[in-house]
């Protein structure tokens, strides 16, 4: 067992440009101290600089800092692409695992939009319509169905005011750390 029943787990998923980091950043904002991110970006291709695949070292990375930081009483945001086929097994896992409320998000953005978003992106002139298309995995969904899917029509603040909400943050005081 991981965490406490206080803890809150949360996990943001969706294809690139999505909004994933946007929402996770908003949460963190707007709850302050004792929010942990536990971004796939950072882990697989910045900290470990491997490519996303099944089996990588990342999938037990992101879970071993997840539940560190869970231990440790924070709450986190676990965000990333995260393909169900590469991912779902540890997700699940840590779900069953955790003491405290989980929530899973699914950000659904079609790949036109996709390509809107990608191109206010840094890495816009290093990835390509080619590669995005490549990485592009509709509804790519966990099969325990419990993800909550949110559109692309769901603005920023919106979508952060929602989780807030659904988890139970916006009532927590923020943790002094």
């Amino acid at each position: 067992m991981v965490g406490t029943e206080e803890t809150r787990l949360i996990v943001l998923r969706g294809n690139s440009a999505s909004g994933k980091s946007s929402v996770a950043a908003g949460l963190r904002e707007r709850f302050g101290r004792g929010l942990a991110l536990v971004g796939q970006d950072n882990l697989r291709r910045i900290v470990l600089r491997e490519h996303d695949r099944p089996g990588a070292a990342n999938i037990g990375l992101i879970d071993m800092t997840a539940r560190y930081a869970l231990d440790a009483g924070f709450h986190v945001v676990v965000e990333g692409i995260l393909y169900a086929a590469h991912y779902g097994d540890m997700l699940a896992a840590l779900r069953a695992d955790h003491r405290g409320p989980t929530h899973g998000y699914y950000l659904d953005v079609p790949f036109d939009e996709t390509l809107v978003r990608h191109a206010t992106k840094p890495i816009a002139d290093d990835v390509d319509e080619t590669q995005l298309l490549d990485w592009y995995r509709p509804r790519d969904l966990l099969p325990d169905g419990r993800e909550t899917v949110i559109g692309a029509a769901s603005a920023l603040h919106e979508t952060v005011d929602r989780i807030m909400l659904d988890t139970g943050l916006a009532h927590l005081p923020p943790l002094e750390r």
